[in-house]
């Protein structure tokens, strides 16, 4: 899989599913953070297309009792990694996706407004497959060559307290190794 060519913020490696949640970045946001979030549906459950039904609006909220916690929900993401590395994009970069919330993170706040959101497909606290790790860490190095990204973070960094994905079960020291980025772009754990 190859992300060397882009296309108005959208990534043709990555398999395209549109979300129409999303919006305009505010004139003169600089796309330097990355956050990293995990995401299964119902919890986990994997590689059953609701994570892309829910962030394209077309999950049936009547398929499984725990979409009832999460009715009407309009989120979305720039990017989903399954756990066979299969890499989705929902919204181009050059867009705003709706992935943090309130969040606050390197002296600024709303965070998705200079954000990219990727979520990985996974449950909280639980460990992520070596696929999911390449398929990252080609990401993040394609992205770092479209956009001046200095910070890598998670959810949980960005909302503490509310948010704790992708959690103690993603390898931060393997990510950095991968990416050979500086110490100074990731969180102090």
């Amino acid at each position: 899989m190859s992300f060397d060519i882009w296309q108005q913020g959208w990534c043709q490696g990555a398999e395209k599913c549109e979300s129409p949640n999303h919006g305009a970045r505010p004139t003169g946001a600089l796309i330097d953070l990355l956050v990293l979030h995990s995401i299964s549906l119902p919890p986990g459950e994997f590689g059953n297309g609701a994570v892309q039904q829910l962030f394209t609006n077309q999950l049936d909220w009547e398929a499984h009792p725990y979409y009832q916690s999460i009715r009407g929900l309009e989120v979305s993401c720039h990017f989903f990694i399954e756990r066979t590395g299969k890499v989705w994009q929902f919204v181009s970069c050059e867009q705003r996706a709706w992935h943090a919330g309130a969040s606050s993170y390197r002296g600024r706040s709303n965070c998705n407004d200079d954000s990219i959101g990727i979520e990985l497909e996974g449950l909280e606290g639980n460990n992520f497959e070596a696929a999911q790790y390449e398929s990252l860490a080609q990401l993040c190095l394609a992205l770092g060559q479209q956009y001046p990204i200095a910070h890598i973070a998670g959810h949980e960094h960005i909302a503490p307290g509310r948010k704790k994905d992708p959690g103690s079960g993603f390898d931060w020291a393997l990510l950095q190794k991968n990416v050979a980025w500086p110490h100074q772009y990731f969180p102090k754990n």
